[in-house]
């Protein structure tokens, strides 16, 4: 008889994971998240100089994913309180921390000026004026980029597009108002206004709207320089950079996809009589999105005649919301049979009360039987970062591997713990 075969992932045996830390699991994979650093550093950062690049810690952010990549030499994106809270706990350098945000509360802009953090990426009026008030009161300058709407289509979900003209983020470049807000800013005592910055969506396979956006950035500059003597000193040209889900998907290559945006820079700024900015890149799920795994223990198994075969597992949406949310599509396998043919065609349910709840529709796999351990791939971007407690399900734990090495860095959330604010 065949002897059985298990998932190893990062040294780690898969199915000996679950049964030591319980299911569902999140599986981070250490070794992955540091060499996707360090291929930015090698790829971009040491390529061209004046560069920076910030991790999309909105992807996923523990205190120890922090750690990790600022000792791997890449700074940090926030978009609220709680992630810079959650940086500043970890020992991440304040200044190495860019804050975003649409709609920035008076805590958070207090807060960011508060903690010295390093760029605060504004996104309107209202937030600069706020911004300025506080700095003032405060004793301070800070130091800023406007966001503005390049008006790209970047071809990816709706939900995940960000660069388009009717966008809840960014100032518009119509009728002249990036240009009343840069002269604001210049008259403003309590901040510096150093740039400027745009994102154009996520899980982008293609650079068309990065170079499409940065033609529209700098001849912006161009004009801003000649109407109103500001002169461009750094460009964060946001991230987006997809990866592999399933079936043809690739992964995007970092040189491939950055080299003709940094030549059509270096080009246009020469042509426009530019100084080169600081380039900033914010990569999130690129660098944590196939770092992860989610374990999951099969229970019930329901076949439909004809129609369809369910096979049930201990999470769902309370931990992989995506495939609701965005039509997110994943692949996956039966860990503890690594070495079985694949025998039928099913659909993965997850156990929340929600017909939604369904994470893979029709992926063929192993026979499976209750007490299999399931392994879902790719899910270390936005699975843990939108987990939640819908149906009062607790929050998995996290689990970090290395070279045959785990070790736990997020608690299982208990039942008291879930319901320990409420009064």
């Amino acid at each position: 008889m065949m002897k059985k075969k298990d998932f190893i992932f990062d040294g780690c045996n898969m199915t000996e994971l679950a049964a030591k830390y319980g299911t569902p699991l999140y599986v981070m994979s250490e070794s992955s998240i540091v060499d996707k650093c360090r291929e930015i550093k090698a790829r971009f950062l040491n390529q061209y100089p004046n560069t920076r690049a910030v991790f999309a810690s909105k992807a996923f952010q523990t205190l120890e994913v922090c750690r990790i990549v600022t000792r791997e030499g890449l700074g940090m994106d926030t978009v609220s309180g709680g992630e810079i809270y959650t940086a500043h706990k970890a020992g991440v350098p304040m200044e190495n921390l860019d804050f975003h945000g649409n709609n920035k509360t008076l805590q958070e802009i207090q807060m960011a000026v508060d903690y010295n953090v390093g760029r605060i990426v504004v996104d309107n009026r209202y937030e600069l004026q706020n911004l300025n008030q506080y700095a003032g009161e405060a004793n301070k300058k800070v130091k800023i980029l406007f966001r503005f709407t390049p008006g790209v289509d970047s071809h990816t979900h709706k939900f995940i597009t960000t660069g388009q003209l009717d966008s809840k983020f960014g100032i518009p470049l119509e009728n002249g108002i990036l240009k009343e807000m840069v002269k604001l800013a210049e008259e403003m005592e309590h901040v510096e206004l150093m740039g400027f910055h745009f994102h154009v969506g996520s899980q982008l396979s293609s650079n068309e709207a990065h170079l499409a956006a940065l033609d529209i950035a700098l001849k912006m500059m161009k004009e801003v320089k000649a109407e109103l003597g500001f002169e461009t000193k750094e460009l964060n040209i946001g991230g987006g950079f997809g990866i592999h889900y399933t079936g043809d998907e690739k992964t995007v290559n970092i040189s491939e996809f950055l080299d003709p945006v940094m030549e059509e820079l270096y080009v246009k700024c020469e042509e426009y009589g530019l100084s080169v900015p600081e380039i900033t890149i914010e990569p999130g799920r690129w660098i944590v999105g196939e770092a992860g795994v989610t374990l999951y223990t099969v229970g019930s198994i329901k076949e439909i005649p004809g129609i369809r075969k369910y096979i049930g597992i201990d999470g769902g949406m309370t931990d992989n919301i995506r495939p609701g949310l965005y039509d997110a599509k994943y692949e996956a396998l039966i860990a503890n049979k690594m070495n079985q043919q694949e025998t039928e065609v099913v659909s993965i349910a997850g156990k929340c009360c929600e017909s939604t709840d369904i994470l893979i529709y029709d992926i063929e796999l192993p026979k499976a039987e209750s007490g299999d351990i399931l392994a879902v791939l790719g899910t270390g971007a936005y699975c843990y970062a939108l987990s939640s407690n819908y149906n009062r399900i607790p929050r998995a734990a996290v689990v970090l591997v290395k070279d045959g090495e785990d070790r736990l860095i997020v608690k299982r959330e208990t039942y008291e713990e879930m319901i320990s604010r409420e009064i």
